[in-house]
């Protein structure tokens, strides 16, 4: 159900603790927004010193006001900042919007500072916004407590920045969109990102959830809160370009990013990741809306033959398809156009637009209907005619007129379908193209925009939701070579034989067990291979002998281990390895193994543990998947057994929170099944 935070965006008074007349100060200007929606709520304005503010009596302390208040918004010194959370939480409040700012960002000693008043918060009942937060409003309960007025709109935005606000509201306005929430993070001592994202997925004002977060806190549970929204949820977040702060000592640390993991847990949860405001801006322009395209089909309409290349090429870049019409469809498009008309796809009208307006509206109706298409672009000079009675475009009265009836009808026939329409153009702001944005349909300047509107809108080869971490195992207290592979043996992953040695008596000894080909292991050693630490293909008892004697007169390693070598001719290496988060708990990161992990990074990334049936998606979406298949006459391989392989030790290693790394590579699928051929675990 998630905590009840109705006090905080919808509190039955308010009192603003702080409140100025002195407009250098943030107490005047929330004073300043709270009093704008006095007749819905008593707002009740607070400085120690009494007398006026905003012309409003003020009372000098809470107590003093003389009835409860419900919803405090503290903007006091720091000095002063406990005294007055004790003071509001006496007095009733049940929430409280903590502006003042000089704790956990200053370091230690603030830490400790607001961990404390969050507890008194907690132990009170009531929740706490913040501290050093810019506010928050409410558009649909006339709520105001931040320092700027929020177009009323259907995008509940959560952001730890405040002017970000500012350039969305900006961004925002040309698409019709605009905020049923806003709340500035702050801190997040109490009320954190994921209780508030819970929070706005229940509210009936909120279509669309937009949210810039530079701290996580825990992404894990804020993947789960996203992936159950049940809305669109949007994320612009900085710094995933850096590498994992810790040193990593396994082919997948060195292989994860901050970028690599955000990405991921946004792709398991179903969340548009977007890199920029005006990228967040264009999703969020396609999704409000509601609509999702049941297919990656695409058909594109121009009237200019460049914007059509351009156009497909920007819809294929986004991972969209434009497929060639069906003859069915490419007959009702040339009733509609001329003959020097491209009726493929793109449809170009080829000058037709200026013959008749009408053509637009027809061709967008007719590629709407197509069972081929799951989406339409229209691309180029619309817009243009009617832009004309600005002076900006080129056309007659007549043009214009007749475009702008187009525009209504395009509006029509795509109120008569679920399928999304966005459009490209010239003119984004000409009175036609406004016509089509009051009716639900994005229009764009830039053709890329367009392009990767649509993509938001298209369904993903993924199921959306995380699997549960499992309940935790016994803990490792050995992570060797050897207590690693018993450990995934026990799990079920299956090697090799091996068996350790520390001489050549020992050595000889397991030949005896098992015959050859062998491999030759020197044990504690982190990276075997780039030590010189393996030895591969040692055909009988007396090379294996050879080459241990010159191994351990080179490396002096404790032990070795000396196993049956697998036959590598008709498999495919992987690596499957599991990278701890602090952020996001277990990563898994699944690709091309053995010793070209590193120099081809084909990986895939996801969070553990990881169910074989998305392992096997996993698998299927890497560069290199046609290998599985079988390429230049090798066998194919067997993926199920693959997946299943992942699924086990994914499992394994989410089981196990004191595994900060954990690695099978290579891990060998042939035609009959799968070895792992070597493994290591890191301690957190």
């Amino acid at each position: 159900m998630g905590r009840d935070l109705s006090a905080l965006f919808d509190p039955i008074s308010v009192a603003v603790v702080g409140a100025s007349d002195d407009p250098a100060k943030y107490g005047h200007a929330i004073a300043a927004q709270a009093i704008r929606a006095n007749g819905r709520r008593p707002v009740h304005l607070v400085n120690r010193r009494g007398g006026t503010v905003l012309g409003r009596t003020a009372a000098p302390s809470l107590r003093a006001i003389g009835e409860p208040v419900d919803l405090a918004v503290v903007s006091v010194p720091a000095a002063g900042f406990e005294a007055a959370v004790e003071e509001a939480l006496d007095c009733g409040a049940r929430a409280i919007v903590a502006i003042t700012a000089g704790f956990a960002e200053t370091g230690a000693a603030g830490r400790a500072r607001q961990r404390t008043v969050a507890e008194r918060v907690r132990a009170a009942g009531a929740v706490m916004v913040g501290p050093n937060c810019l506010g928050l409003a409410d558009n649909t309960t006339d709520l105001f407590l931040a320092s700027d007025t929020f177009t009323p709109g259907g995008v509940a935005l959560l952001s730890q920045s405040g002017n970000l606000a500012l350039e969305l509201q900006l961004r925002f306005r040309p698409h019709g969109l605009g905020f049923s929430r806003f709340v500035s993070l702050g801190n997040q001592a109490d009320v954190t990102l994921v209780d508030l994202l819970a929070d706005c997925a229940r509210h009936e004002g909120t279509r669309a959830i937009a949210v810039y977060a530079e701290d996580f806190a825990d992404g894990r549970a804020f993947a789960e809160a996203a992936s159950v929204a049940g809305k669109p949820v949007v994320l612009l977040t900085a710094g995933r370009g850096d590498a994992s702060a810790r040193s990593a000592q396994s082919h997948t640390g060195a292989l994860t990013t901050s970028a690599d993991i955000v990405a991921a847990a946004c792709r398991d949860a179903g969340v548009e990741l977007v890199a920029t405001p005006r990228e967040l801006s264009v999703v969020l322009a396609s999704l409000a809306g509601g609509r999702r395209a049941a297919g990656r089909r695409v058909a594109v309409l121009t009237d200019g033959g460049g914007h059509g290349v351009i156009a497909a090429d920007a819809v294929e870049a986004a991972g969209l398809a434009v497929p060639e019409l069906e003859p069915p469809t490419r007959r009702r498009v040339r009733e509609a156009l001329w003959e020097q008309s491209a009726v493929g796809n793109p449809v170009d009208l080829a000058g037709m637009g200026e013959q008749d307006p009408g053509s637009y509206a027809e061709t967008v109706a007719a590629l709407l209907a197509a069972e081929e298409t799951d989406a339409v672009l229209m691309t180029g000079y619309f817009g243009g005619y009617a832009a004309a009675q600005d002076g900006l475009g080129g056309g007659g009265a007549t043009l214009a007129e007749g475009e702008q009836e187009a525009a209504r009808l395009i509006a029509a026939h795509h109120r008569a379908t679920a399928k999304p329409l966005v459009v490209q153009s010239m003119y984004p702001h000409s009175p036609s193209c406004r016509t089509l944005v009051s009716a639900g349909i994005p229009v764009f300047g830039a053709t890329e925009d367009a392009a990767r509107a649509l993509a938001a809108t298209a369904p993903t080869a993924y199921d959306i939701g995380l699997t549960p971490l499992p309940r935790a195992a016994g803990p490792l207290r050995e992570t060797g070579y050897l207590e690693t592979r018993r450990a995934l043996e026990a799990a079920g992953l299956p090697f090799p034989a091996a068996r350790e040695v520390r001489d050549e008596a020992e050595l000889l000894a397991a030949t005896r067990e098992f015959a050859g080909p062998y491999v030759l292991k020197a044990l504690h050693l982190l990276h075997k291979s780039d030590a010189g630490g393996v030895a591969l293909g040692l055909a009988d008892p007396d090379e294996l002998l050879a080459v241990f004697r010159e191994m351990n007169a080179r490396l002096g390693a404790p032990s070795y281990s000396v196993e049956a070598m697998a036959d590598l001719s008709d498999g495919v290496e992987l690596i499957v390895g599991v990278d701890r988060d602090p952020r996001f708990g277990p990563v898994a990161m699944v690709g091309l193994g053995g010793v070209l992990a590193e120099p081809l990074r084909d990986v895939t990334f996801t969070l553990a543990p990881v169910p074989a049936d998305r392992a096997l998606r996993l698998l299927r979406d890497l560069r290199t998947a046609a290998l599985l298949d079988g390429v230049r006459g090798r066998p194919a391989v067997d993926v199920t057994a693959a997946a299943r392989a992942i699924e086990t030790v994914t499992a394994f290693a989410a089981a196990h929170p004191e595994i900060a790394e954990l690695e099978v590579n290579p891990l060998l699928v042939r035609p009959t099944g799968v070895l792992a051929l070597d493994s290591r675990a890191v301690l957190a």
